[in-house]
This record gives C-alpha cells, structure tokens and sequence, in this order.
C-alpha cells in the first residue's frame, strides 16, 4: 500500500502533526520564468510574425512595383499530453503508529480523521510539483512513466535556429561573458532577459567572486545574482554545465511557453474508496501539460557537460539557380533555397514580385515595355546568423528589343 510503515516504535503521543520531507516544487513556473496557458484541451499554436526591412527612399507615387519588405509568418505548437497521480493507501495502516490517527467509528465505517488526510494530501501536492517542475525542465515524452511530455530542455534541443555557445573557458565569469557576448543586441538589455543555471553552477561563480580581493560579497554572505545587469535564475532540476540565456516572463513577452489543461489542476484531487466493499482508499490527479520555446534566435546556449546536447551546427543558405531571366513577354521561374534553418526574404528589385513557397520563393514580373531592361538583386537572409546569406540575379529584357 502507498503508506509503508518503518522503523516505527509508538511510544504514546509525540508530536501534533506529521513531519514531511522538505522538496522543491515547480520552480521554473514558481519563480515566473514561463507562460503557462490554461484551457489548452487539444493543440494550441504560438504564432510568430517577423518583418523584412521596410525603409526605403520616398517616393510621390509608389506603386505595388515600389513595396519593400514582408511579414513572415510561422508557428510552433502546444500539444499537452494526459497523465496522472494515482496512489493507493489503507487508513488502518495509522493503528499501529498514532493513536490520535487511527481511523475513527465503526470498523466497517472507518475513516481516515480530516488531519491525516490533509497531511497526506499536502505530501502528494508536494511531489507532483517536485516531479512536475523536473518534467517542465527535463521531460521527454514516451511510453513509460518516466516520459510525460516534452521539457523545454528537449523542444529547444530540436529547434535548429539557437545562438549555441562554442567556449574554452573553464571558469564560470568565463562562460558567462561569453554566454553574454552572443546574446543579441536587440534584447541584451530587455528587462526580461535571464540566465538560468543550475544551484551548482551558481555555487561556482559565488565562490570565484568571493575569492576575487576586493568588491564583492565576504565569505559569509552571497553574492548578487546577477552578471553584468542581468539577473541569474537558479532551478534544482537544471542540469549542472548548461547555462541558458533567454527571455523569461509569465506573459507573452517571454520566450519559454506551457499548455496544460487547467492552472491548477495538480491542486485537484479525488479522494475515494476503491470500491464499496473495498477498506482501501486511492488519491487521484488528472493533468495535461506541454513545453515549447517560440523564437530559438532569442535562446543563447552554452553546454559544456562532458556529453553535450547542444552543438554548434554549421550555418547555411544556398539558392538554386542563383541568375534568374524573366522572358520579355513576362512569366515567372521558381527557385529553390536549401537553408539549416528559417529565413527571411529581401525586397523585391524594381519591376518584379517575389512569392515564398514551400521550397524556396517564385520570381515574377509582367511584360517589360519600359523601354529598356531591367535588372536586380534579391537577397536571403539566414535568421540565426544574417552575415549568411544567398543572392539571386534578375533580369528581364525590354519587350521588342
């Protein structure tokens, strides 16, 4: 049964309540550092929208020929799996430690008293937050109860468009300033910005600033959690050697998302007989719950255990035919772009239209009466790393030349 007595010898009344042991709960939901949807029962997608630049010089009387830049539109999804607590006890299982405890009335109608069930039902919600906030973190989905879904270690571990971190360093002042020398600009000041490590690793960089000569924390106190403005977030289920640099937030201003069924759901709980004829009880919790991460180019990762998952793949964009001739008369070819991970689509040269497709973008222009040719460049752009790029030549002759 789920109550094991052991190494007991009642001796009378001790204490006034049961003593249980201290766990840690769901901290990265705890401590603000991800959106949990609720009222998620299927599938939810996380729409994401980036624009091409727009700015151009000004023009009297522009034209659809004249439109620069595109919004590129794209989705991840939420897909919460069911799992559940489930666990068995027998009330008379208190007879034989605490005689304030024992089951009360007739024996056919015994009952376990309302303070022990509450104690029971207090280390059962302790648990299911402790192993929830590792399954946040760490959860693989499979088919054993070790795999209820997906942990955002693992959906980040899948998304080919992270800044992954490639350092020497030894020392934790060492990889954090290269973990914030590749956070990008654009958010290296956002005041949701946060470095998460593990209590280890934090442990290490408070001991290497404690042991510098001056201006920090003395050896009885501990230093700020921060490095270089921004703050440091430690979780207990963080693997040791991994240090993540990312937007966190309970809104949708942050970059860590989960789905679950209902907010509080694993404060839920049936409590019942097994059967009517049954002297055993059963606690039971049904959950849904689901990980993801919306942009991987908001995500700085340094992974230096000794097996890392996260390495640094090669980087690149290619398109095919890179020279592109549009017949006089008009018409339209297709070009295929083979990239390591999204990309984003330059303005479309005077005199031609630019569509994305599934494979790559479909280059077209109308007939050319202009008078003379025309001719242009359309640059791709890798989103993870914009120095890679593909361009592609166009041109068009003047109709009738």
């Amino acid at each position: 049964m789920a109550i094991v007595v052991k190494n007991t010898n009642y001796n009378g009344e001790v204490l006034e309540q049961l003593l249980t042991l201290a766990a840690t709960g769901n901290e990265i939901v705890e401590k603000g550092l991800i959106m949990v949807i609720p009222g998620v029962e299927k599938k939810i997608s996380l729409p994401r929208l980036r624009s091409g630049k727009m700015l151009q010089k000004r023009k009297e009387n522009p034209g659809v020929e004249d439109s620069k830049g595109n919004f590129n539109y794209g989705e991840k999804s939420l897909d919460p799996k069911d799992f559940m607590a489930f666990t068995v006890f027998n009330p008379r299982a208190f007879e034989q430690i605490w005689r304030k405890w024992q089951p009360k009335g007739n024996l056919v109608f015994a009952e376990l008293p309302p303070e022990a069930q509450n104690a029971l039902l207090a280390e059962l919600a302790k648990q299911v937050q402790f192993e929830l906030g590792d399954h946040y973190i760490n959860g693989e989905y499979g088919d054993d109860d070790d795999h209820l879904f997906n942990g955002i270690l693992t959906q980040m571990a899948k998304d080919t468009e992270l800044i992954i971190v490639e350092s020497e360093e030894t020392t934790m002042l060492g990889k954090l300033k290269a973990v914030r020398a590749s956070i990008p600009k654009a958010i290296r000041n956002n005041p949701n910005l946060r470095i998460i490590m593990s209590i280890d690793d934090f442990d290490k960089y408070d001991d290497e600033l404690t042991e510098r000569e001056a201006k920090n924390a003395s050896e009885t106190d501990v230093n700020a959690r921060r490095y270089k403005g921004i703050t440091i977030e430690t979780l207990a289920a963080w693997p040791d050697g991994l240090i993540v640099a990312t937007l966190c937030s309970m809104g949708a201003d942050g970059n860590l998302f989960a789905a679950v069924n209902l907010q509080d759901d694993e404060n839920v709980i049936q409590i019942d007989k097994i059967a009517n004829a049954s002297e055993l009880y059963f606690f039971k919790m049904l959950m849904k719950a689901d990980t993801n991460i919306a942009f991987g180019e908001e995500t700085v990762v340094l992974d230096s255990r000794d097996t890392p998952v996260f390495r640094p793949t090669a980087k690149t964009i290619s398109a095919d035919p890179t020279t592109v001739t549009i017949p006089a008369e008009g018409g339209s070819k297709d070009v295929t772009v083979t990239a390591s991970g999204e990309y984003t689509v330059g303005a479309a040269p005077a005199g031609f239209e630019v569509e994305e497709t599934e494979t790559g973008v479909t280059i077209s222009a109308e007939a050319n009466d202009t008078g003379n040719a025309k001719s242009g460049t359309l640059t791709i752009t890798l989103n993870s790393d914009e120095s890679k790029t593909a361009k592609i030549t166009i041109s068009q002759a003047n109709q009738g030349a």
